[in-house]
């Protein structure tokens, strides 16, 4: 039998940027890896679509790629895992080839499809709709159309060519795990989005029929329902000749990012807490209860497995972290790096000389949801300095994921710390320190956090093959660094954060005035 540190899964990570794809242990460890990059097209109504055929082609380059420069030997691929972005639709045909583009994430135009179903006067949710989903699925439907449900009814109701060619709507996760199998399946974890699941009993594979009908939803499109942390089926044997791995290599279920960075950050045990910074940010632990905080737009939805004391995961979301850092090189300094951005803010003192910058530049989601949110610069003056402008991003993006740690603390009624802190974001020792000073806990900071999704789903191919158990995880998880707050700069920043939640409620209205 071959060691488990001999072997190896193919994992893939498809960020709303392109795909990674790598090769790791099943006790964590990243061989190899490279990234592609995908563009998102934009259009009119709230279009925002990807290639789906795009992704497999990058997949299978990359896999063969990472066979040949690694040095690794095909035959140690003894597994297949995908990690992905999620509340993303691709039809499908009975194949699993695309029959039309991927409608991404932030594609809102369902918009109308939506509301008709769960729009209201109460919250802009209609109370029978929110009462009927909340008590099943912990969450309920966007009445934006930016999600499973606007994406399926938009399909079928608004681009007839393509619902009649689709078999399956999958999400990213299950159509890359299709495309490696030939088997449409999906789980709880990866329904999530969809909200048609009844989440009070993980072990019911069954869309719920209540939410079906409600919903509108052609429930003989969606995909059949297996466990989480299960295998799906062994790798096609054409695919397995393509890429140069046995035949005899399974493909286990995909995970959402949320729950790859779970499992990539260590952070397994119930209440252990880790904070994305990547393109998007949100706060996820694992938590042991069913629960709903509709004002505040978090959720504990179904787990990465059927671990009986945490069978769930906080899920929320931030539109936009890092993505605030990449329109700022854009924007200011295009010759700039982002180590050169990052060493410029370093320059400027903690709290930026009182410059506030609002990270909303594509709306929010939590803790409030509100998609007419926008962006700014605060309290800018003639003394402000190129380098104060840098930090106050670094800190604005800190102060926004310290809004969402107190509705998180709020949820779960405990303060949730140590911070395992993992994305693009992470890589910057700076970013680290601020947000632990920001939000006055201990950040631990994750080695190659970039990686984590990798990371993540091949450790979670190896709790699925036995190779590993969930109690080492954290440990296997190794750290780059430990930040504590900085005393002397809890004033500056409870300052500026103390005006934090009010530049959004005083500036409501005038967002929605100006970006209906």
């Amino acid at each position: 039998m071959t060691a488990a540190s001999d072997r190896v899964v193919l994992a893939v990570d498809l960020g709303t940027g392109g795909p990674k794809v790598g090769l790791v242990t099943t006790r964590g460890e990243v061989l190899w890896w490279r990234h592609r990059a995908v563009e998102t097209h934009r259009g009119p109504g709230g279009a925002a679509t990807q290639d789906a055929e795009e992704w497999w082609r990058l997949v299978v380059d990359g896999a063969r790629a990472g066979l040949a420069e690694s040095g690794v030997d095909g035959r140690r691929v003894v597994a297949v895992a995908v990690t992905s972005q999620w509340a993303s639709t691709v039809p499908v045909d009975a194949a699993g080839v695309p029959v039309g583009d991927c409608v991404m994430w932030m594609d809102s135009r369902g918009r109308e499809h939506s509301r008709a179903v769960v729009g209201g006067p109460v919250s802009g949710y209609d109370p029978r709709a929110l009462v009927s989903w909340v008590r099943r699925t912990a969450g309920v439907p966007s009445p934006n159309g930016d999600d499973p449900l606007g994406h399926l009814l938009f399909l079928e109701r608004d681009c007839p060519e393509v619902a009649r060619r689709a078999r399956w709507y999958l999400e990213p996760v299950d159509y890359l795990t299709m495309r490696f199998t030939g088997v449409a399946a999906a789980s709880h974890m990866s329904m999530t989005a969809a909200w048609l699941t009844d989440n009070r009993r993980l072990d019911v594979l069954e869309y719920d029929p209540v939410l079906l009908r409600r919903s509108g939803v052609a429930a003989e499109k969606l995909p059949p329902l297996v466990p989480s942390g299960s295998l799906i089926a062994p790798v096609q044997p054409s695919v397995a000749e393509l890429l140069g791995i046995p035949e005899d290599a399974v493909v286990v279920t995909g995970l959402p990012d949320l729950h790859g960075t779970t499992v990539g950050s260590g952070c397994v045990g119930a209440y252990e807490t880790h904070v994305s910074i990547g393109t998007t940010s949100w706060v996820g632990c694992p938590l042991p209860v069913k629960k709903t905080d509709v004002i505040r737009q978090l959720a504990s939805v179904p787990g990465v497995g059927s671990w009986a004391e945490a069978p769930y995961v906080l899920g929320n979301n931030q539109e936009t972290a890092g993505r605030c850092l990449e329109w700022f090189r854009d924007t200011v300094l295009p010759q700039a790096s982002y180590d050169e951005i990052v060493a410029l803010a370093e320059t400027a003192p903690a709290g930026s000389g009182g410059v506030l910058f609002a990270p909303w530049l594509a709306g929010e989601r939590s803790p409030v949801d509100d998609r007419s949110a926008r962006g700014g610069f605060h309290n800018v003056s003639v003394t402000t300095s190129t380098a104060d402008l840098a930090r106050a991003v670094l800190e604005g993006v800190a102060c926004n994921v310290r809004w969402l740690l107190e509705a998180a603390d709020h949820f779960t009624g405990r303060r949730l710390e140590p911070l395992r802190i993992v994305g693009g974001g992470a890589r910057s020792a700076l970013w680290c320190r601020i947000v632990a000073d920001v939000t006055d806990r201990t950040v631990e900071q994750v080695a190659d956090p970039l990686l984590c999704g990798l990371r993540g789903v091949g450790l979670a191919a190896g709790m699925t093959l036995g190779d590993v158990d969930r109690g080492e995880l954290r440990d296997l998880v190794p750290l780059a660094g430990t930040f504590t707050p900085d005393p002397a700069n809890r004033g500056v920043y409870d300052r500026l954060f103390a005006e934090f939640p009010g530049l959004y409620t005083s500036q409501r209205k005038m967002f929605h005035r100006l970006n209906r």
